[in-house]
């Protein structure tokens, strides 16, 4: 800290230090504030608030700029596994040929769950919604391992709750899937990878021999890399605040996986494919679409286009698009829905008004063009989501832990009432 920032108060001027981060970004400790001043900061939904120090991902949305534990995002989903990205975020380091064995070992072990679990599954009803379903079934877990709970546990205990928790939420995942469709569960092989592990259990049947496609698979990792964190957005941030309680990672976990269900967060992808519903039920004239986009005066809005923190290009969405490309071309997936957001994107690549306004596709509509041609359901998109953040989600909550950092107790502005006699019912 070198820098001060001076504040003026009803003539009193106050000075408070400015950190600067590793990345020179610069934020103004306000942690005395009130201390000082007996004011506190007002900020809506957060939007200028940094909650914590972390050395886990780095984000600059003007520049398009996304790394892990200081790695290139590009680097990564070109070069490395999921796991090995998974132990990067929650390690720090990129493991060793033996500590990425031992990891994969590891989990492994622990895939499949306890047989008592499935009778959950069969209370579910068949419409019931995938992430509602995967976020008791995670916070169920705490009661198969009461050792969990206990928030001062060795090292050894936490490393075995963080493995169990990766290799138990991909059969649980598709095994919602399975319950969804009233379909036979599948459980784990573990000669497979991660990725064809899930793929094996979401599509196989008992009765069919199910052929992994290394396309699929590769599309699969990659997606899952680009999605492992995203700094302190809405789902990552309710896993820090559920889990400075000192709450169990189970249901720490849990408590994202209802944050990420949330349409205006997890479920970005699957808008994409209603809205390419919507232009195919409407004729398919992209053309109009495009028109009424351009229309400041019409509500409509591309889905899947531009994106909140980028102002740039997404660059996640400059590595998925070649594996977009690559999976349809393997697949020769015959679907108007598809023809239709080859044809949106083309237009936002090329029109003056979508590149002068950095409205380029972004990961989320890759990745839900992606997930409909390897035949994952739109309810699933955003378990797929969460599957892949999952690692980031456990990295935050081992380096809050790791902090000591104190429990979340966000102040408000009271703009209620002020203080009112009691009246009588009989007198109102």
């Amino acid at each position: 800290m070198s820098d001060i920032a001076k504040l003026e108060i009803d003539g009193k001027v106050y000075e408070l230090p400015v950190f600067i981060g590793s990345e020179n970004e610069k934020a103004i400790d306000i942690s005395k504030l009130r201390d000082l001043t007996g004011c506190i900061t007002l900020d809506s939904g957060y939007k200028n608030t940094g909650a914590t120090k972390s050395s886990i991902t780095f984000l600059d949305g003007e520049e398009g700029i996304l790394h892990y534990r200081g790695y290139k995002i590009e680097e990564l989903a070109e070069k490395a596994t999921f796991l090995e990205v998974s132990y990067l975020l929650i390690y720090g380091e990129l493991p060793t040929i033996h500590e990425l064995k031992d990891f994969e070992a590891n989990i492994k072990k622990h895939t499949l769950v306890h047989e008592d679990m499935k009778r959950f599954f069969e209370a579910y009803p068949a419409q019931a919604h995938p992430m509602g379903v995967l976020s008791s079934m995670i916070s169920s877990l705490s009661t198969f391992y009461p050792e969990s709970l206990d928030p001062n546990r060795s090292e050894a205990k936490k490393n075995l709750t963080v493995c169990r928790l990766i290799a138990k939420l991909p059969t649980l995942a598709a095994w919602a899937y399975k319950n969804s469709m009233r379909h036979p569960l599948m459980y784990p092989r573990n000669e497979y990878n991660y990725c064809q592990n899930f793929l094996y259990m979401m599509f196989a049947m008992p009765t069919e021999d199910y052929k992994l496609d290394p396309v699929v698979v590769d599309a699969l990792n990659k997606l899952l890399i680009l999605h492992a964190d995203h700094e302190q957005n809405c789902s990552t941030s309710t896993v820090r605040i559920v889990g400075s309680s000192q709450a169990n990672l189970y249901s720490t976990v849990s408590a994202g996986i209802s944050a990420l269900w949330g349409p205006l967060h997890g479920g970005a992808n699957q808008e994409v494919i209603e809205m390419l519903e919507a232009i195919h039920e409407d004729g398919g004239n992209v053309d109009k679409w495009v028109t009424k986009a351009k229309d400041k005066n019409d509500p409509f809005r591309l889905m899947g286009f531009g994106h909140r923190v980028y102002k740039n290009f997404d660059p996640r969405a400059k590595i998925i698009k070649k594996t977009c490309d690559d999976v349809l071309e393997k697949l020769g997936v015959q679907d108007p829905l598809l023809e239709i957001a080859k044809k949106l994107e083309k237009v936002a690549l090329e029109d003056e008004y979508f590149r002068s306004r950095n409205l380029y596709p972004n990961v989320d509509f890759y990745s839900g063009i992606i997930y409909k041609a390897i035949g994952i359901p739109t309810e699933m998109f955003t378990v797929m989501f969460a599957l892949g953040r999952l690692p980031g989600w456990i990295a935050q909550w081992k380096e809050m832990t790791e902090h000591k950092e104190p429990i979340g107790r966000p102040r408000q502005i009271y703009v209620g009432k002020r203080v009112r006699e009691y009246v009588d019912i009989g007198k109102r």
